[in-house]
Parts: structure tokens; sequence; C-alpha cells
């Protein structure tokens, strides 16, 4: 049976990861890996100091038998993905897909987060794939930071609509618009939900990892 894993930094994803793999691919097994204390020392002492964690934490999710991991945290994802290298493991980092499709989407992309960490990482991907694609890309930074309290503690409806209000205000004074609204974490995915009320596409990274992660795992044409 072909196996995901999945990477996390909080428990709230658990269920958020299995949910969108079972409504992808219900022959698809997933096994989960929840490590808090990696995205906390990633943001006092910086990702690099928690490669021996990530490496450790891949392989135990390979022994599991995962054929592919996604590391679902934003900012520790770039980090997974070259240690993954060096050990001959798979691993997508969550935000990947989501870069892609954005530069595809427009031009003007609005870059949301509520850590300044995760917009960091991110912004040299959506260079990196804008490059890929021969597109030229331009960022307006939509910054709402005081929304992260309520997820660290659980809160997450607080989170979600505090960071839907937080956008839709910004997004909607924007002046020349943008064309596509991204969300730097994967936390953000029940804040995106929230905004369809907007006129752009608005773009969380769960749903398309996962796609991604099935397809390289299950044969084409099965």
């Amino acid at each position: 049976m072909a196996t995901v894993g999945f990477l996390h930094t909080a428990h709230a994803h658990v269920r958020t990861f299995r949910d969108l793999l079972h409504q992808r691919d219900e022959t698809v097994a997933d096994r989960h890996l929840v490590d808090t204390g990696l995205l906390a020392a990633a943001r006092q002492s910086g990702a690099a100091s928690v490669r021996a964690a990530l490496a450790d934490r891949l392989r135990r999710l390979v022994a599991e038998g995962a054929d592919v991991v996604v590391s679902t945290c934003s900012e520790t994802g770039p980090e997974a993905e070259r240690v993954g290298e060096r050990a001959g493991v798979r691993v997508l980092r969550v935000d990947r897909p989501m870069a892609e499709a954005a530069v595809l989407a427009g031009r003007r992309i609005a870059l949301v987060s509520s850590l300044d960490e995760a917009a960091a990482t991110l912004r040299p991907l959506l260079r990196e794939s804008a490059a890929a694609a021969g597109r030229e890309v331009r960022f307006v930074e939509v910054r709402c930071p005081d929304t992260w309290s309520a997820f660290e503690s659980g809160d997450v409806l607080t989170y979600s609509a505090s960071v839907a209000d937080a956008v839709r205000h910004a997004v909607r004074a924007l002046e020349p618009p943008v064309e596509v609204v991204v969300m730097a974490q994967a936390s953000m995915v029940g804040a995106a939900l929230l905004l369809r009320d907007l006129d752009v596409p608005v773009l969380t990274s769960p749903r398309l990892a996962v796609e991604a992660a099935v397809e390289a795992v299950v044969p084409v044409g099965r």
C-alpha cells in the first residue's frame, strides 16, 4: 500500500492533512509524526539547528512505511527537503506546490503571514518558482502577527477568523489590486475558507501538497 508520511509541528495539522488525503485517495495510507519543539527551536536558533532532529523524524516516518514525507511546517520545510535529499528520503515541503500554482495564477501576489519567518521562507520559493516558469512577480506583504497567539493556544476558530478579517481588509484596500492571495502557513487553511467573498483566488498549501504527494506515490492510470 502506498503511504504518505506527514511531519508536523502542531497537533492541529493531523486532522487537516488526514482528511485531505482520504478525500483525495482513500487507498493511500498515512503516517503522522508531531514534534512541536521543532518550530520553537527553529525560531530561536534557526532552521539549521534542528537538522539532526529532522533527520531522525524523517527516518522514523520511513521506518513506519512512508514512501514520501510532507513537511507541513513552512519554516522548517526547506531544511527538511535538504536533509531528505542527503538521506535519500523523498521530502516535499508543504508550500512548494502552492508556490508553483501561485506564480501561474498572477503576477501581483499578496503574501499573507502571521509569522515573519514563514514569509521569509516562502518568498524565495515564490521567486524560484517564478523564474522556472519564466514569469516576473511582485509581492504585497500582508502581515497579521497578532493572530498567532490564538493558534498557539489551540483556538483555531479565532485564529482563522482574525486572519481572514486582516486579509479581507488589506486586500480590498490595495490599489492596484493583487491577482492572487497566498497564505504562507498551513495553519491558515481555515481562514481561506472564510475568504470566498474575495474576487481573487486564495491559495493555501495543504490540499495542493497532498495532491502532489499522492501523485508521487500512486502509479499513473492506476
